[in-house]
């Protein structure tokens, strides 16, 4: 579909303004045709069923669900929907791998089967970026450039760990600690589940996934790539379903360590439910990312990093930087820039190759975000929604910002999972910090400014898990991720999230 790029609205002016150029006048600026991407080699099967000790399964319940497109709201698969029954099944499955094959197989051996799947996600990128965004209702882009790619990274990053884990841990003994469930969320599908199984892999564990319910396909068709690549029966078993299904997951008693990626609220229920058991627990929960830009940044990279931070991928990261810090005599040249950026932005098909910001991932997450939104307006915040038209099937919502919010406000303080951004002001470098710090969540943070040593005393007093500077939501697999207070415990990625899956001594 074409977009139309319009005028932006009458810039705001202040002193610190007048030194920079006028607003630029996108009325002259060329339209994109659309450059869909092509679905015709894409192979979604009209059904999928329960991947469990290497065989594909129907559910025990004989029950079914529907997953969409969140851009046309079309069906795209049924996807079988587990049951404990049909979790105790993987659990056991998964048990025997790990006794018989797994634990006892050399690192090296473990190696070449990372490896293997690595290299089949590369072969068949093009395929899993389709499908994650047929799914999952984010730009082509995101999904070919950032989420496959980093999928695969992270298999060949813990592919090289394997059989040099008794160099990991500063010579201390380390050995697996047997069956891992693992939850994950629907942000990142493909992603999510390379930085869950990778590392579980590495260190000699068995693993049942659970996989989000709005979006199992990609998740599904790592279980193929996992069948073609000949993993042993039981290694990895793939479980549909919802709520239930992850419940079930956590409730099992042979699991012996649950990996969390989800809702902060979720992540304490499972945190009460396996209180008193032995199991080892992770959780990377919710976030309210700070994006602090001082005056001496260099303002149009930051810019384009708060762009990024939020709008590319519709804010549906948990390290989403939805609270931006401006210092105060900078702060109507970031407005007035940002309005003129978010008119640039082309929101609609996400397979379209010029799509900047997609679909919402489902009704449930849009009806919150419009909540949201209505509470701010209703707090006195003003409101800047950038002037597009939006598709009229699908769940949509216009890249937005809000100024004039107080601290207390729901916008400011509340996880929000989409395009809603919320500029705050402050005049010192202690006030940004504890505006930073006033927050429950604790997952990350960015600063932009041209002095190192700024960065470095700002992010040693930043309670946040990670601290980017001069960029933003960059990942490395080798980097560990994760967060304090409210945003969760444990770490993946790196040798630290290596340390989740072993038992050392």
């Amino acid at each position: 579909m074409s977009h139309q790029i319009t005028k932006p609205a009458k810039s705001v002016t202040s002193a610190a303004a007048k030194d920079v150029a006028p607003a630029l006048d996108f009325g002259h600026a060329w339209d994109y045709a659309p450059a869909p991407e092509g679905t015709d080699h894409v192979k979604i099967q009209p059904r999928y069923e329960l991947f469990i000790g290497g065989k594909w399964r129907a559910p025990k319940s004989g029950k079914y669900f529907q997953t969409i497109s969140p851009s046309t709201e079309q069906v795209l698969s049924e996807v079988a929907e587990g049951n404990a029954a049909d979790v105790d099944l993987a659990v056991k499955a998964a048990r025997q791998a790990y006794d018989k094959v797994w634990s006892k197989m050399k690192g090296a051996e473990r190696a070449k089967y990372i490896f293997r799947i690595s290299r089949a996600i590369q072969e068949k990128a093009r395929e899993l970026a389709i499908v994650e965004s047929m799914d999952g209702g984010k730009p082509i882009k995101e999904s070919r450039d950032v989420d496959v790619p980093l999928a695969a990274a992270h298999f060949f990053y813990h592919g090289g760990w394997a059989d040099k884990l008794d160099y990991a841990f500063h010579g201390r003994r380390h050995r697996p600690l047997g069956v891992a469930g693992q939850v994950i969320p629907w942000n990142f599908p493909l992603l999510m589940a390379a930085w869950k199984l990778a590392p579980a892999l590495a260190c000699g564990n068995t693993v049942v996934l659970k996989p989000a319910e709005t979006t199992p396909l990609t998740a599904l068709l790592l279980a193929q790539i996992i069948e073609e690549a000949e993993l042993p029966p039981g290694v990895v078993n793939i479980v549909t379903g919802a709520g239930e299904t992850g419940a079930a997951v956590v409730a099992h008693p042979d699991i012996n360590k649950i990996a969390f990626t989800g809702s902060t609220a979720v992540g304490k229920r499972i945190q009460r439910a396996i209180a008193g058991t032995n199991k080892r627990l992770t959780l990377e929960l919710g976030g309210k990312a700070a994006n602090i830009v001082f005056a001496d940044a260099p303002i149009d990279q930051a810019v384009e990093g708060i762009i990024n931070g939020i709008y590319f991928n519709q804010g549906h990261v948990c390290c989403a930087g939805s609270r931006l810090l401006v210092e105060e005599s900078i702060h109507d040249v970031i407005v007035r820039k940002l309005k003129d950026r978010l008119q640039t932005l082309r929101v609609g098909d996400p397979l379209d190759k010029n799509t900047d910001v997609g679909a919402i991932n489902s009704k449930m997450q849009l009806d919150r975000i419009k909540a949201l939104v209505a509470a701010g307006e209703e707090e006195g915040a003003e409101r800047f929604s950038a002037p597009c038209a939006l598709p009229q099937k699908g769940f949509w919502f216009p890249p937005t910002f809000f100024t004039g919010a107080s601290q207390s406000s729901r916008i400011a303080r509340e996880e929000i999972f989409g395009p809603v951004l919320t500029v705050l002001t402050f005049r010192t470098p202690d006030e940004a910090l504890e505006k930073a710090n006033n927050t429950m969540y604790g997952l990350s943070a960015g600063i932009w400014t041209d002095k190192g040593a700024k960065i470095f005393w700002m992010a040693t007093r930043l309670q946040a898990g990670v601290v980017w500077g001069n960029t933003f939501n960059k990942f490395d697999p080798s980097s560990p991720f994760g967060g304090y207070k409210e945003s969760g415990f444990g770490r993946e990625g790196g040798r630290q999230g290596l340390s989740a899956y072993v038992e050392l001594e």
